[in-house]
């Protein structure tokens, strides 16, 4: 049997209220899943509390699912999870967005001579400010587009283009920096 035949089937069950499947389901996703709720976040404990809450309204949610592939499924349910993240950073009032006027343009911000290891850059992103942090995962990572960002945080496009322009830059200096500290 195909793993994509497999994760069908537990849908199947889990629709059926089989606590095995939604236990089976939540091991099969919760590692990654947990991943996007953390990059949003950069706390533990948050992290699992949106990861939890976005598992119930996956269950909740589930009938409504129209299976297609594993991919699908597991794009549906990350779109869930950062939901959740954003949610969870709104009533926590941790984040407010201004409205940023300026776009500034910038060519290939991340384009950089030399190297700099997954695990590092991963670092260096959790360490950008909330409001570009959250930009970035969204436009970069998770692939939204601006007019989705944009309605996701109650912004213009043109502030999420802003603040995108403005982690890559801070981003890109943080890379350099990384990079002259390996180099001396």
């Amino acid at each position: 049997m195909s793993i994509a035949l497999d994760t069908e089937q537990v849908i199947q069950q889990c629709r059926s209220g089989d606590t095995k499947a939604q236990r089976a389901l939540v091991q099969r996703f919760a590692q990654q899943m947990f991943l996007h709720c953390y990059r949003y976040l950069k706390d533990r404990s948050d992290a699992e509390e949106v990861l939890s809450d976005g598992f119930v309204k996956v269950f909740q949610h589930l009938a409504r699912f129209e299976y297609r592939d594993e991919p699908s499924f597991e794009g549906w349910i990350r779109r869930i999870m950062v939901n959740e993240a954003l949610g969870f950073l709104r009533k926590r009032k941790k984040v407010v967005y201004v409205e940023e006027r300026e776009y500034e343009s910038i060519a290939d911000p991340l384009s950089i001579e030399g190297t700099i290891a997954a695990e590092d850059l991963y670092r260096l992103v959790l360490s950008l400010p909330l409001q570009y942090r959250t930009v970035f995962n969204m436009y970069a990572i998770e692939g939204y587009s601006h007019q989705e960002i944009g309605e996701l945080l109650n912004v213009t496009e043109g502030s999420s283009r802003s603040l995108l322009s403005r982690a890559r830059k801070m981003l890109h200096q943080l890379i350099i920096n990384t990079e002259n500290r390996y180099d001396a």
